[in-house]
């Protein structure tokens, strides 16, 4: 029995029992899970292979934030550093001292 058979069948037996809470958890659930397994088919995640390849995109994607992250950090350190060049060599000239720099 699959679950599209399975949901109508537990909707059939809540129709004539009234539809006490087992029954109706059974439906939500059922309907959930076959509500799940359609949109995975549609988004083509269906196949023993998907959580492998959903796997391999996650850490895709941490690699590419890391990359982000160190890329900023580098950034800034290399900002930082040329500020405080463009700072001494400011002190350098203002004390007259830039005949050390030749």
């Amino acid at each position: 029995m699959n679950r599209d058979e399975m949901v109508a069948r537990l909707l059939a037996q809540a129709a004539d029992d009234g539809g006490d809470l087992v029954t109706l958890r059974a439906i939500v659930e059922e309907a959930s899970e076959l509500g799940a397994q359609r949109t995975l088919a549609r988004m083509g995640l269906d196949d023993p292979g998907a959580l492998g390849d959903l796997k391999e995109l996650r850490q895709l994607l941490q690699a590419w934030r890391d990359a982000k992250a160190s890329a900023w950090k580098a950034a800034v350190a290399w900002i930082v550093r040329g500020a405080l060049a463009l700072l001494l060599l400011g002190l350098a000239w203002r004390t007259g001292t830039t005949d050390l720099l030749k």
